[in-house]
Parts: structure tokens; C-alpha cells; sequence
């Protein structure tokens, strides 16, 4: 979503999708310590081979997004601190 189309959402708009920017950093905190965990046990139980690190790119691709994400989230802030609201 563009900064300019925040400018275009009611205020309810903007308290909903900051509430699932919040449940989504949730889901990718899950999501990354699940794919190290699957890492960490395929190392144990098959050692180090091109599947272990697999999921290491999936966990990239999550942190990626999630930086994406966060400065989403600065900017519906930035517009609900402009709006006063909560």
C-alpha cells in the first residue's frame, strides 16, 4: 500500500490494518523460529547437507518481507499519531 492511499482510509480502516500488521508480525516471528528449528534438527538427525539449508531461504524471505512490513507499519503510525487516534 502506497502512503498516499493511507490519507484515503477512515479511521477504522486504520485501526484494523494496524491490528493485523500486529498478528502478522506474530505469524512471522512463528514462522522463522519454525524453519530454524526444522534446520537445526535436520543438521542433528541427517547432518549438513543442501536440505538443511532449504529452509534458511524460506526464513530470508520472511525477514525480508517483514522489513517491508515494519516500515508499513511507520507509516499507518505516522498517520494514526496525525489523527490523533489509538
Amino acid at each position: 500500500m502506497k502512503p498516499e492511499n493511507l490519507t484515503e482510509l477512515n479511521d477504522q480502516e486504520l485501526l484494523l490494518k494496524i491490528k493485523g500488521m500486529k498478528n502478522n508480525k506474530i505469524i512471522d516471528a512463528a514462522a522463522v523460529g519454525f524453519t530454524i528449528g526444522i534446520v537445526v534438527f535436520s543438521a542433528v538427525k541427517n547432518g549438513f547437507t543442501f536440505f538443511t539449508f532449504f529452509p534458511l531461504i524460506l526464513t530470508f524471505l520472511i525477514v525480508r518481507n517483514s522489513k517491508n512490513n515494519k516500515i508499513l507499519e511507520q507509516e499507518l503510525q505516522k498517520e494514526l499519531d496525525s489523527r490523533n487516534l489509538k
